[in-house]
């Protein structure tokens, strides 16, 4: 799956998009939608807590996670800590969320291999 979250403005008008594909490529699901006023790195949170459970709702029981943020990514795998109290919310729900699946796996991209993803946050940011 590949997820994205953005905000115009930090904190602004926010919205979160993702792509989940099978191991083949093919899309099983891609949507975006707004999700109000918040942070980058909430919108980033929201996004990934989203595409986990549209992968659940599918039935996966594995997944590659893939994301251009490197706060999102780095916290989740531990390699940073999480200091916002709000964050520290969100990645409670991330890891819950994650807990369902028998795998996870978290891969940082680059922002130029993330484009499915951001188009659905500005389509559904172009939307509000």
């Amino acid at each position: 799956m590949w997820v994205d979250g953005g905000a115009r403005g930090n904190p602004g008008p926010a919205a979160v998009g993702y792509r989940i594909e099978d191991e083949a490529g093919a899309v099983l699901a891609e949507d975006g939608h707004a999700i109000g006023i918040a942070t980058n790195n909430e919108a980033e949170y929201r996004a990934l807590i989203t595409a986990l459970g549209r992968a659940a709702a599918l039935g996966a029981t594995e997944v590659e996670v893939r994301s251009d943020s490197q706060l999102l990514m780095r916290q989740m795998t531990g390699r940073y800590r999480v200091k916002s109290p709000h964050l520290r919310t969100l990645w409670d729900e991330a890891q819950q969320a994650a807990d369902g699946f028998e795998r996870v796996r978290y891969v940082e991209v680059r922002r130029t291999e993330n484009t499915d993803a951001d188009r659905q946050v500005n389509l559904a940011l172009d939307r509000a």
